[in-house]
């Protein structure tokens, strides 16, 4: 009986198959980039970034230094490729939440809630944000992505509180939206620092504290 052979490939069929097998590869390595810099989250949250180690996050990703060195050369490019894939989903967050009130019945303490919520969401869900943000030896290009980061946040707030104070000068509303984002700072440490229960009683002091701080100035009752 003859003996079967198989039919030559195509040009087609042989060019996709190459194309594929990059593809492939990358889809692997990105796989892998995400496992070193979830693994990386988890070390920055629990030791802090300085006393962080590549091999700390070798170990908690369950790979050998040798693997997380092909993909980056130190401990501070795994910060700044965390950081950076962090603080853009925190900017998608800007855009979904920090817009004008269209709705002038939309109460304040609404307003705030709905804000507050949302960013304490997402720094529950991230610790190492925090960590990455606020950390006294944090590298300087994740320090300058975090002031324009800052900055954009106060511009923001000045666009949710300008319509509760149409008489009020810019610049006060520019002072106001700081003093808001450093209040919201201070608390955010405050939760971050708690669980349960106890987290939620910070979050509802938070909440407080910005509506009763904005009232008199927003001239809401």
């Amino acid at each position: 009986m003859p003996e079967k052979t198989e039919k030559p490939a195509t040009e087609t069929e042989a060019a996709t198959t190459t194309e594929e097998r990059p593809r492939r590869r990358q889809a692997r390595g990105e796989r892998r980039i995400v496992q070193l810099l979830e693994a990386a989250a988890r070390v920055f949250a629990t030791t802090g970034y300085t006393a962080a180690s590549t091999n700390a996050i070798a170990r908690e990703a369950g790979v050998s230094p040798g693997t997380l060195y092909q993909f980056f050369p130190n401990k501070e490019a795994i910060a700044i490729e965390l950081g950076s894939r962090l603080m853009h989903e925190m900017r998608q967050s800007y855009d979904e939440v920090l817009t004008p009130v269209t709705d002038d019945a939309t109460p304040l303490e609404e307003v705030i809630a709905g804000t507050v919520d949302r960013f304490i969401e997402f720094n529950c869900r991230h610790p190492a944000f925090f960590v990455l943000m606020h950390g006294p030896d944090i590298p300087g290009r994740i320090a300058e992505e975090h002031d324009a980061l800052h900055t954009t946040l106060v511009a923001r707030v000045e666009t949710i509180l300008a319509p509760f104070a149409p008489e009020a000068p810019p610049a006060a509303v520019t002072r106001t939206a700081q003093m808001c984002v450093g209040i919201y700072k201070a608390g955010l440490e405050l939760i971050l620092a708690h669980e349960g229960d106890e987290r939620e009683a910070y979050v509802q002091e938070l909440k407080g504290a910005l509506v009763r701080y904005l009232e008199p100035l927003m001239g809401t009752s």
